[in-house]
């Protein structure tokens, strides 16, 4: 009996999603959702891998009110982008183009000027 007891931690934790297993970038997973790698990472769960998006900007990954906040201000063309960021823009960090996430990979779509970002859309001045 005493042995059952010692095991059973152990065989609960082979049953668990995940018990153990890391998530990183290319491994398998089984829901959906965002988690921080390190302070310069986000990975998603998409289409069952996870998949690293960097969070260049200067508040980098963390978790606020119970939800992971990647800060993307700072990423660049070809950089991966999150699902819930998809048809959305950012001005580049030098201001001179708009980049939107396409496909879950930030595109260059327009050069500008200038470029600005309010908090409901993106301003290029051609």
């Amino acid at each position: 009996m005493n042995r059952f007891l010692a095991l059973l931690p152990l065989v609960g934790c082979l049953f668990l999603s995940g018990c153990g297993d890391d998530p990183a970038d290319g491994k398998e997973c089984e829901s959906s959702g965002y988690v921080c790698s390190s302070i310069a990472e986000a990975l998603e769960c998409r289409q069952g891998q996870w998949r690293a998006i960097p969070c260049r900007g200067a508040l980098g990954c963390r978790e606020a009110d119970n939800a992971i906040r990647c800060d993307t201000s700072a990423n660049r063309a070809g950089d991966n982008c999150g699902t819930s960021a998809e048809g959305r823009g950012l001005c580049r960090v030098d201001g001179l183009a708009v980049l939107e996430c396409r496909l879950g990979v930030l595109v260059e779509v327009e050069a500008c000027r200038t470029c600005t970002e309010t908090e409901t859309q993106v301003i290029c001045q051609p």
